[in-house]
């Protein structure tokens, strides 16, 4: 029987499309930078700037920043200034770029999957209490991200990351991000497969590597081989999903184009299958087409969502399969849907007979102090490790069962928690105006604020909604894929005062649901009445609800007048 995994095709010139306007794409001979960003990163590969942060500006000081390398190349090590405070959001548009800029830099640290040790977890929480005034959030990209860092600390931190085996690296820029895996990868029951031997491949090629250090824009990657989608594959630039052939047995589908930001895109899925050990190949013919063939014109079109949906997904393949891999990928169906919710939250026995634990901060805000206390429990009761989700949570392995109850105890002592209610489980939170330059309003401190009042409201509530609040309309915290979407902008309340407000994005979904939103034409909510107006919907979905709907469900079919909370419908008992 042939080896199905390689499927020969015969020699053809694959014809490109062309668009009818030069679109900076490098592989059709358009290599000339055609913006600000492409001239700076031709100037110089960015991941140069490393060694003139550790020589130069920790020395010198802020001041001897170069411009392009402060608001351009420092991003490749995971480093952007922060906001100045005292800036409302009308500023955030107003202001020219240094005029919004702190003295102080946020800073992402990448786990990619990894299982954190209570030593890396000790070391994230101490450079946080000595360099970041204890600050720390747990982001949707798995990533611990740090605010008020001065540049003359910057290499004492990489220190103390590298001695534990983390960095920042690529953590930012036009550059292939943290990567999101399986919380539960190789512990889980009911995994497909495990694809941790995949995204440490995949890191190992990315690391320091050049060839994918100048790439259109940012490139982002999902591999699970958990049948939940718990690493959020329909919103990545490129997903290995878990599947099983009825011949080839179990591998991955790949998902290519997902992104979301102010023109979204879920994935489009390919339906073929991907062996194991040939993941990091696909991986690297799938960013070898965005950067040779992604558009570097325009800023605003030139993620991979544009490209796959201007070719399509045959041309992509095609294009992927002959110029790329140089052999045909056998066909596989794709999963149409999780089989549960993926967060993983509460505690789940693993195959070995041990249990896994999934905790919930509130909207992914820690701080040092805990991070330092979690690996403190790491180490107290034996675990293996913990890893970060994409949903600002966090997932512990190797518990013991006798253990389990009194390690629950010990998250709630620290500020976690694995039985949380399904508001606090299921609401996330980008930065803000806190410390983001693009925010246009506080998100953070008013999503835990409006999690507290909904969980007074509604003490009991029997199945999970998720609320994504973000505070411009970058969508980093996935604003048109929760059942309620909150996007920051001003507003006008009831006195004709400009005010914070949120437009309003119902019914979308990730994993249970694959679904984009339904956005309010004109409808928009103060911060100030948010709680009342998601008080009234909640209450006409409990209402009108039938028997097992979702959120997402009643949301798609609901009149009008309940979604924008004009009226109230009173169940009927």
């Amino acid at each position: 029987m042939p080896d199905l995994r390689f499927q020969a095709k015969s020699p053809t010139q694959t014809e490109i499309p062309r668009p009818k306007r030069g679109e900076g794409q490098w592989a059709l001979g358009y290599t000339e930078p055609l913006n600000a960003a492409e001239q700076f990163k031709k100037d110089d590969d960015p991941l140069h700037v490393r060694d003139r942060i550790i020589n130069i500006y920790s020395k010198r000081g802020f001041d001897s920043i170069d411009p392009n390398d402060l608001r351009g190349r420092f991003r490749w090590f995971g480093i952007y200034t922060q906001r100045r405070p005292g800036l409302d959001g009308g500023k955030t548009g107003a202001l020219e770029p240094h005029e919004l800029d702190d003295r102080y830099f946020m800073m992402r640290v990448r786990s990619d999957g990894a299982l954190l040790s209570a030593d890396q977890l000790r070391t994230l929480g101490g450079i946080s209490t000595d360099f970041a005034r204890d600050t720390a959030d747990i982001t949707d990209r798995s990533n611990i991200q740090y605010h008020w860092i001065d540049i003359v600390d910057v290499p004492e931190i990489w220190e103390r990351l590298a001695r534990v085996g983390l960095s920042t690296e690529e953590a930012c820029g036009d550059s292939p991000r943290g990567f999101l895996g399986s919380p539960v990868a190789g512990v889980a029951k009911d995994e497909i497969i495990d694809g941790t031997p995949a995204l440490q491949e995949i890191t190992r090629r990315r690391t320091g590597n050049p060839a994918y250090a100048n790439l259109p824009r940012k490139f982002k990657t999902s591999v699970s081989g958990h049948p939940s989608l718990d690493a959020a594959p329909e919103i990545n630039d490129v997903s290995f999903v878990g599947v099983v052939h009825p011949e080839l047995g179990p591998g991955f589908d790949l998902w290519v184009g997902g992104a979301l930001s102010t023109n979204p895109f879920l994935a489009a899925r390919m339906g073929v299958w991907i062996a194991l050990d040939e993941v990091a190949d696909v991986w690297e013919g799938v960013i070898s087409i965005f950067r040779d063939y992604g558009y570097r014109r325009l800023r605003s079109r030139a993620r991979l969502k544009f490209l796959v949906q201007d070719w399509g997904i045959e041309k992509f393949r095609e294009v992927l399969e002959n110029e790329y891999l140089h052999r045909r990928l056998p066909d596989c169906a794709s999963p149409e849907r999780a089989v549960h919710n993926g967060d993983h939250i509460g505690v789940h026995e693993q195959k070995d007979g041990r249990f896994y634990v999934g905790a919930s901060a509130t909207v992914g805000r820690v701080s040092g102090t805990l991070l330092t206390r979690l690996g403190d429990l790491v180490e107290k009761h034996q675990v293996d490790g913990v890893r970060l989700t994409a949903y600002q949570k966090l997932v512990i392995l190797g518990v013991d069962g006798d253990r389990v109850d009194e390690l629950l105890d010990d998250l709630e002592i620290i500020g976690l928690s694995a039985r949380p209610s399904n508001w606090r489980r299921s609401t996330i939170a980008c930065t803000g105006i806190e410390f983001c330059k693009l925010a246009i309003v506080e998100t953070k401190e008013r999503a835990r604020r409006l999690v507290d009042e909904l969980e007074r409201r509604f003490p009991d509530l029997d199945t999970p909604i998720t609320i994504n609040v973000n505070g411009c309309p970058n969508s980093c915290a996935r604003i048109q894929v929760a059942d309620i979407g909150l996007k920051g902008q001003l507003v006008l309340d009831e006195n004709g005062d400009q005010v914070e407000g949120f437009q309003v994005h119902l019914g979308g979904g990730i994993g249970l649901t694959a679904a984009l939103g339904r956005k309010l034409r004109a409808h928009k909510v103060t911060s100030a009445g948010l709680d009342d107006y998601i008080t009234v919907v909640v209450r006409n979905y409990l209402a009108h609800r039938t028997e097992g709907e979702s959120f997402a469900s009643w949301a798609a079919r609901a009149d009008e007048e309940l979604l924008r909370g004009e009226r109230e419908v009173v169940a009927v008992s």
